[in-house]
């Protein structure tokens, strides 16, 4: 059998990547899950694609995507972050885009508010990699008065998950029951569980930026594509652009 695990070639995850169906991360998963074939042969980590492969997931062929897309979209709550046609409420159905894209991270079902989603795998890796600290910033409104104590509480890091402690963030009351926290972690449902250690419920939270991207135009539902401004700063922020190799490089 031909060796494919040297420097010839793509590395397998990132080729799924760029054809717009996964992250870098997710597309280990469906290697591992033994959803992806490489010349019909079942997949394995650290497979790379030379020229004249043939690669398939879930039995359907991909190929690198030559247009590249980013797109925000303002997701109402009720609209789940996965592109399975099993889910009435997936968000992928919801935009019907014409190019296969996928999300950039989640946000939980009952949450809303900006969602970034791209066919671009090295982008979404770059954007979801924890170390980098990227913020995040959302509006909660809670079901009692936020007080000092609360505000100080929250910023300060707050034992989660059994023994995780959230990093120190900042955070602002903006009204009686409603706040404004910009975090640089992304723990499943983190700002419920924080609010929940301090004995408070969340009525609503709306995540209005990721990075420099903001909701500024969006209705609920709504989306649009990435300005050339925005794009330009986002890469900025990702080390991106001329004379750089990009996230996971």
């Amino acid at each position: 059998m031909e060796d494919r695990s040297g420097p010839a070639g793509v590395r397998l995850n990132r080729f799924i990547g760029e054809a717009g169906v996964a992250s870098r991360r997710a597309a280990d998963r469906m290697i591992e899950e033994g959803r992806v074939t490489l010349n019909g042969r079942p997949a394995v980590l650290g497979d790379r694609v030379l020229p004249g492969d043939e690669v398939r997931v879930d039995g359907e062929p991909v190929s690198k995507e030559e247009e590249d897309i980013v797109i925000a979209y303002y997701k109402p709550a009720g609209v789940t972050c996965t592109s399975s046609p099993d889910d009435p409420d997936n968000v992928i159905d919801r935009i019907g885009h014409h190019k296969r894209i996928y999300s950039i991270g989640r946000l939980d079902k009952d949450s809303e508010g900006l969602l970034l989603l791209t066919n671009n795998g090295r982008l979404a890796d770059g954007i979801m990699r924890s170390r980098a600290g990227h913020e995040k910033e959302y509006i909660v409104r809670v079901d009692r008065e936020v007080t000092p104590a609360f505000v100080a509480g929250m910023a300060a890091g707050v034992p989660i998950l059994g023994d995780r402690v959230t990093r120190r963030c900042v955070v602002e009351k903006t009204g009686d029951r409603e706040f404004r926290i910009v975090l640089t972690q992304g723990l499943n449902r983190q700002i419920r569980r924080m609010c929940g250690h301090f004995g408070y419920g969340v009525t609503r939270l709306i995540r209005v930026r990721v990075m420099n991207i903001t909701l500024e135009g969006l209705r609920p539902g709504g989306c649009r594509d990435i300005a050339a401004a925005e794009r330009a700063e986002l890469q900025r922020l990702l080390g991106e652009g001329p004379g750089h190799g990009g996230p996971g490089r």
